[in-house]
């Protein structure tokens, strides 16, 4: 490995194939990082994701693997140190959205525990594994960082899917908790809330929601996209707000300000 390649930092991308988290991986690897992409699918979504990367100057190592299974987690962070040398940040960015959106009433624990084990367990436990690493690799741990995508949901209320919204308040809170745990070694910590953001997983809602955002709902009435989550993140892992940690960033449109 020559010293350039030494040089470049080095992060991890849950759920990076397409979506917001394509548009994080295409914002890290303009930015100088060498990646590691994780997903639970493999297909042209990845390869269109892996050839974007490559375009940007990066080089990517692809793990297949669902982060909901916690004993995993070692596989993951073990290709960033094997194929790099190093890990400078983790972006938590892999999550699902309810299936059936529906009564509150009717949600059942299998449900429950479906969204819980991926949104909140997976990610709190590869963050957890990921904190253990850097504190014990032997690297200077200043300037490293973690970021949680969350959700506007970890405020506003969605009754059609309750678990969904329990999940990501949850992240709200291991963001400030590692936050605390990791300011003394240098590890900052962020959390990202995309608001009503024009991807795959929004589809189903774009009609419904796109009347709201014209009507008003957000201050800046157009949907977000998802390099406006990509720049946010780039921003951060970059270390650009570097007397922060443990904050929430609304990307958002001014979805969250209290209005009368």
């Amino acid at each position: 490995m020559d010293k350039a390649s030494q040089d470049r930092r080095v992060a991890i991308v849950t759920g990076g194939r397409r979506g917001i988290g394509r548009a994080i991986v295409y914002q890290l690897a303009q930015a100088g990082f060498d990646l590691v992409l994780n997903d639970v699918v493999a297909d042209p979504a990845l390869d269109e994701t892996l050839k974007g990367a490559d375009a940007r100057g990066a080089r990517v190592e692809f793990v297949l693997a669902d982060i909901s299974d916690v004993a995993g987690h070692g596989t993951l962070v073990d290709a960033a140190y094997e194929r790099f040398g190093r890990l400078d940040a983790l972006v938590n960015n892999a999550g699902v959205q309810v299936r059936m959106r529906g009564d509150l009433l009717d949600v059942t624990p299998e449900r429950f525990d479906e969204i819980i084990g991926i949104n909140l367990r997976g990610n709190f436990f590869l963050t957890q594994h990921v904190s253990q690493r850097m504190l014990a690799d032997g690297q200077p741990t200043a300037g490293r960082s973690i970021v949680i995508v969350s959700s506007s949901n970890a405020e506003l209320v969605s009754i059609e899917k309750g678990e969904y919204c329990v999940s990501k308040i949850g992240l709200s809170m291991t963001a400030k908790l590692f936050a605390v745990r990791l300011a003394e070694a240098g590890i900052a910590v962020f959390e990202i809330r995309p608001g009503l953001i024009r991807t795959d997983m929004t589809a189903e809602v774009r009609d419904k929601y796109g009347l709201l955002i014209e009507q008003g709902i957000s201050p800046i009435r157009r949907w977000g996209e998802p390099e406006d989550v990509g720049r946010a993140v780039a921003t951060l892992v970059c270390g650009l707000i570097p007397f922060a940690t443990g904050i929430a960033v609304d990307i958002d449109g001014g979805l969250l300000i209290p209005r009368l």
